[in-house]
């Protein structure tokens, strides 16, 4: 039995890294998905620009995707 507080303590040290980790990778994810959606918010106001000068110079854009029109409705 006295090897128990030994290992506790040795699991809890394992536990923190893996934690450590985790935590980690997840703001790694977190700043990626900030950066995807700035680049998707720009991308958007971009191709409406380009639309838009289509559009004065008699040009008629194809439709966009459907997921693009759902983008552009619910801005999701």
């Amino acid at each position: 039995m006295s090897s128990e507080p030994a290992q506790r303590q040795a699991d809890l040290l394992a536990f923190k890294e893996i934690r450590e980790k985790q935590q980690e990778e997840l703001r790694e994810t977190r700043e990626e998905l900030r950066s995807l959606r700035s680049l998707v918010r720009a991308f958007v106001y971009y191709v409406g620009d380009l639309t838009t000068q289509m559009r004065v110079h008699g040009i008629e854009p194809p439709p966009p995707p459907e997921r693009v029109q759902e983008y552009n409705r619910t801005g999701v």
